[in-house]
């Protein structure tokens, strides 16, 4: 038989070429072309595929399992996933060398073996590794948890085949691997092809499907961009490796929402659950400083308190420096002009810094009000009360704008001892019930200079 004619796919784009070339035309990297099979090819491997044809059918006759989940016990990792892992999904867990993305899909798949049979396949540790990391876990060595050290997918999908998995973890699918293509384990055609295979066995077999994906020093799954679109579900675990904190983030979800977050924390026996994570970040606050603000942003449904700290300080260079950790650099600086165009306040020769204590980061518009209340403390050398909880969009006309879900930031508030909130005039309108705390509706900044800054 004829061979196939090659093709050269680019390892960073996925850009294909005819013949070798030494720069990539679409995204201009040196070296990364690299010869691999037609993925047409795959279709062969498919008994009866040829003289099909697809069937349609109307969308109301199509029937429905209803909303069928897989729960897991975890807390947190269920309300990521949308109340649980759908039969049948393909979920992508991506994050940083070290993070815990094993450790914390171990501990699912183990809390998943108390109702059914599972399966974790390890590419990257032996079976003993594997056992020694679920007796550091105290982990119930069940007998649905089954492991399986393999790097084949032509030996992994006929094992999926044999029995009713519930679960399969598939850790990582950079080192997976098709023994039909000729690229190395991690190459765009193997990462494309391995995870195709995989769906397909999940889609037929209804086994909800964990693939660990590496990422680059960009912060972005490694591998073709196809990877992502291929998945229901990609899930990113965040947080410094130094510190305790872990973020559980959905970026996208076909079957729940992107706005949801699971807090964790990292402790000798694997990642315990933060069930209330706005007491966890302000356990070290420091108090009576000036620069320290409390804000209440809003993760999916539920409302965070974080710390937010500013400095400013005189310059020593004919460039003042602006640096910020949780908080867009942008948005920054356009609050900083604010500053000085509508209250007078003059950073041409400060340093400003700001920070979000604990690893958050602030993507929401909800937290400029902090913000600014922490800039203005720190210039002044003023340090506000202890028990202020600040939230609202600041506008470039220096007004402050209404957010939504202010009842919910105002319960959060109140269950941790805070007594003082300063937020949007229009928001006071939908709190209800504020007992025994002092609420202080603004229109501008100017109002909120004379209220703390008098």
């Amino acid at each position: 038989m004829a061979r196939d004619k090659a093709l050269f796919r680019c390892q960073e784009c996925g850009y294909q070429s005819p013949k070798w070339l030494g720069r990539c035309p679409g995204c201009q990297a040196w070296n990364t072309l690299v010869e691999e099979v037609p993925a047409v090819s795959m279709g062969k491997r498919c008994a009866g595929a040829e003289g099909q044809a697809a069937g349609a059918v109307p969308l109301g006759a199509v029937a429905t399992s209803g909303d069928r989940r897989l729960r897991s016990g975890l807390q947190e990792w269920d309300r990521v996933l949308g109340g649980g892992l759908v039969p049948g999904s393909l979920v992508l867990l991506a994050g940083d060398p070290g993070i815990g993305k094993s450790t914390l899909l171990l501990q699912a798949l183990s809390c998943l073996g108390q109702t059914g049979p599972v399966l974790y396949v390890s590419g990257e540790e032996s079976l003993s590794q594997i056992r020694l990391r679920a007796e550091r876990l105290d982990l119930s060595l069940s007998e649905n948890l089954l492991v399986c050290a393999e790097t084949s997918v032509d030996a992994v999908v006929p094992l999926l085949e044999s029995k009713p998995f519930l679960a399969v973890a598939v850790d990582s699918i950079q080192t997976m691997r098709l023994d039909l293509l000729e690229s190395a384990p991690g190459s765009v055609a193997q990462v494309r092809e391995s995870a195709a295979w995989l769906q397909r066995v999940a889609k037929e077999k209804e086994i909800g499907v964990f693939l660990v994906g590496h990422v680059t020093k960009e912060g972005v799954v490694a591998g073709p961009r196809v990877l992502e679109h291929l998945v229901d579900a990609v899930l990113y675990l965040e947080g410094d490796r130094t510190h305790a904190f872990r973020l559980l983030r959905a970026v996208k979800n076909r079957f729940g929402s992107t706005n949801e977050i699971g807090v964790f924390e990292m402790k000798e026996k694997g990642l315990a659950q933060v069930p209330n994570p706005s007491r966890f970040l302000l356990a070290e606050r420091p108090a009576g400083v000036p620069g320290s603000v409390v804000a209440c942003a809003m993760e999916g449904t539920r409302p965070l308190l974080v710390e937010v700290q500013a400095l400013v300080s005189p310059t020593g260079w004919a460039q003042p420096r602006r640096a910020s950790m949780g908080v867009d650099a942008n948005r920054l600086s356009l609050l900083l002009a604010v500053l000085e165009k509508k209250v007078g306040l003059s950073f041409a020769q400060q340093d400003v810094f700001v920070n979000v204590a604990g690893g958050v980061r602030l993507s929401e518009t909800a937290g400029d009000l902090a913000l600014v209340l922490a800039l203005v403390s720190s210039t002044l050398d003023v340090a506000l009360p202890e028990d202020l909880v600040a939230w609202g969009e600041v506008g470039l006309a220096g007004e402050v704008r209404g957010v939504g879900h202010a009842a919910r930031r105002l319960s959060e508030a109140m269950s941790l001892g805070f007594g003082t909130v300063v937020c949007p005039r229009t928001n006071l309108d939908q709190i209800h019930g504020t007992q025994g705390t002092s609420c202080l509706g603004v229109r501008s900044l100017q109002e909120v200079l004379d209220a703390f800054f008098s």
